[in-house]
């Protein structure tokens, strides 16, 4: 509980508060200087007025429009208990809507690909300002070793490291700020960039200015980040040092306009953002780049452990390895996340070796993420009763901004776009093959009252021809209903080897759309001898049953409920415990069955992101030995063409 009361305190506005918001929330966002204005000089097809006039001017209405309106005012508002991120949003809608699995998966899948491209393209540049000192200098190696020790670390925690981020990041928007005005006030007419006239301009005019949108729309892709941290932070704290961060942003933006309005197109390599610094600055500016980027990074790695955690719970995702590197709520540490990551960003920075060539694979997954979380987004408020005006503008709105944006970014897929779609495509066909192949099997699960078993259960239970399997038999069952449970859960009982037990035990895990519920409810069905548990989790939550069980169990000892006591009088003499044993059922699907395309497609699928996936045991904390493990196969009701016949 103390951990819980420190982790509300943090979302409460506070200085402490929005300290720890800027470290944690505003990485991407922060450093989009790095390459913004960089890539639309060198996107632009001329160099001119109308270029910085126009782009700084879409710059200002992108954020304004984009990040502050839509994310700062609006979706900060749609929380599911305090939580943020299309995730926490799909769990607020799944149960009306069946299109928006398909959604999530490809925002979540997109979102997951700006986890490569994001730490790749942000180091890259901060550590290409060397190249000002030193041209000869390796960037790529470096990037390489920050990457190897960054991700290495993971594994421990980064609650240590992390709690300095809140400071390094007010000295490095701080230093955004400051660099800026330097040069804002040598030409303080570029506020003028500020009337959407130059954007308008900008997309009609210039040639080829629609496609700049693209370079443009860079500004903006730590926005979903930003709502994705909701539940880290609270809506008070982010919006606080928003308004920080928004100014100084704008003041490095017009700040790198004006110092390219004054000194004309630069020369090959030279990034505006630190040909702005003083020359006496450029060291300490580089370092203070390279640490913002790592902070970037971190948020970036981090925000990937907590989707992959959240999709699992959700069915999203395969079962695969969670750890809690500290004791700090809410950390997570997922190895296969991790290294994923860790070859994909070194594999980028490899494959394109400096940051202006991937400026061309940022920008469109995190588009597509945006784009799905206005359709979710609209839903949810439609819903809501909202008025039904309002959303149809909201909607129109978001969707021909995010939209062209697209249409922008789309133009770069041969240049590199390609490469983010098939990161992107990688997650997605996991999850996908995942979700709907767990839905395809779980069409074919029969059900079976359990009525008719209450007298054979007492029989059996009592029956001391048959050897008893263990004191207390637990199943993990799927049945939602009290009065059912899984045809295969009798057959194993019965009829595949017949399990004699004190005690049954049926364990009923069910996922709520709620973050952060922990309950538990017992009905005993046949008392003494089946009892059923149903533990409500919030998705947020880890499903360590063996745990949980166990608590239960304490609960129930303590209210007088049941003894826990073994069953064997040599043991029984002397207080033993009694002995546990689980059963896992594992429902193979075969191929022999007549089922369409689509369907053994979507099995395939659903094989190949089983390749990712962990044992039932390991995902639910149980003890493997005292698990049995059983394989039975699903049966798919047939018409029977042809009957066979006896032999005369």
């Amino acid at each position: 509980m103390e951990g819980t009361e420190k982790h509300l305190d943090i979302r409460k506005l506070s200085a402490a508060g929005v300290l720890v918001t800027l470290g944690i929330v505003f990485g991407d966002l922060g450093t989009s200087p790095l390459y913004v204005m960089k890539a639309i000089v060198g996107g632009g097809a001329e160099f001119n007025d109308l270029l910085i006039y126009g782009s700084l001017s879409c710059i200002f209405w992108t954020l304004t429009l984009q990040t502050t309106t839509k994310y700062i005012i609006i979706a900060l508002r749609v929380d599911n208990n305090g939580e943020g991120g299309i995730l926490s949003l799909f769990a607020l809608i799944r149960r009306k809507t069946s299109w928006a699995a398909l959604l999530t998966m490809i925002g979540g899948a997109a979102l997951l690909a700006d986890g490569v491209i994001t730490p790749a393209i942000t180091v890259t540049s901060s550590v290409e300002g060397l190249k000002l000192l030193n041209p000869e200098i390796p960037v790529v190696p470096i990037v390489l070793f920050i990457f190897a020790i960054l991700f290495f670390i993971q594994q421990f925690g980064s609650n240590k490291v992390g709690s300095s981020f809140g400071p390094l990041m007010v000295l490095w928007f701080g230093i955004l700020a400051v660099m800026g005005i330097l040069h804002f006030i040598k030409m303080p007419e570029i506020i003028k960039a500020v009337n959407p006239v130059y954007a308008f301009r900008l997309l009609s005019e210039y040639p080829g200015g629609f496609v700049l949108l693209g370079a443009v729309f860079l500004c903006t892709t730590g926005a979903e980040a930003l709502y994705a941290d909701l539940g880290h932070c609270g809506r008070s704290n982010i919006q606080v040092a928003w308004l920080f961060v928004k100014v100084s942003l704008l003041m490095n933006y017009f700040g790198q306009g004006a110092w390219l309005l004054e000194h004309g197109k630069p020369e090959p390599g030279v990034n505006p953002f630190f040909a702005i610094m003083p020359s006496w600055f450029l060291i300490p500016g580089i370092i203070a780049a390279t640490a913002a980027s790592i902070i970037a990074s971190q948020a970036i790695i981090s925000g990937s452990f907590t989707i992959v955690k959240e999709a699992i719970s959700l069915n999203l995702w395969p079962k695969v390895r969670v750890h809690n590197p500290t004791h700090v709520k809410g950390q997570v540490y997922l190895p296969f996340v991790n290294w994923y990551l860790w070859f994909a960003c070194s594999l980028v920075v490899i494959f394109f070796r400096a940051s202006a060539n991937m400026e061309a694979a940022y920008g469109l997954a995190i588009n597509l993420t945006e784009l799905m979380t206005t359709f979710l987004l609209t839903y949810y408020l439609y819903q809501k009763g909202v008025n039904h005006r309002l959303v149809l503008i909201i909607f129109m709105v978001y969707l021909t901004i995010e939209s062209s944006f697209l249409i922008a970014n789309l133009h770069k897929f041969n240049d590199g776009g390609w490469f983010t779609i098939l990161v992107a495509s990688v997650f997605f066909i996991i999850m996908y093959g995942w979700y709907f192949g767990r839905k395809l099997k779980n069409r074919y699960v029969t059900f079976t009252y359990l009525e008719k078993y209450i007298e054979p259960l007492k029989d059996l239970s009592a029956d001391e021809s048959v050897p008893r399997i263990a004191t207390n038999l637990v199943y993990i069952i799927k049945a939602n209903r009290i009065d059912q449970v899984e045809s295969k859960i009798i057959y194993s009982i019965f009829h595949k080897q017949p399990k004699r037990a004190d005690t049954y035990w049926f364990l009923h895990v069910n996922v709520v759309d709620e973050p952060n519920t922990f309950e538990y409810k017992v009905t005993q069905i046949i008392p003494g001898i089946l009892v059923r548990i149903d533990f409500n989790l919030g998705f947020k939550v880890e499903p360590k049953i063996n745990l949980y069980f166990r608590e239960v169990l304490e609960d129930m000892v303590n209210a007088g409920e049941i003894k826990l006591q073994s069953s064997y009088d040599s043991l029984k003499r002397h207080e033993l415990p009694a002995d546990f044993k689980f059963v896992l059922i594992d429902r193979i699907m075969p191929r022999d069955y007549n089922l369409s395309n689509s369907e053994n497609f979507t099995l395939t699928l659903h094989s190949l992101s089983r390749l990712v996936c962990i044992s039932d045991i390991k995902a639910l904390h149980l003890d493997s030995c005292i698990t049995i493990e059983e394989q039975v196969p699903i049966t798919i009701n047939q018409p029977i063409s042809q009957r066979i016949t006896r032999a005369k």
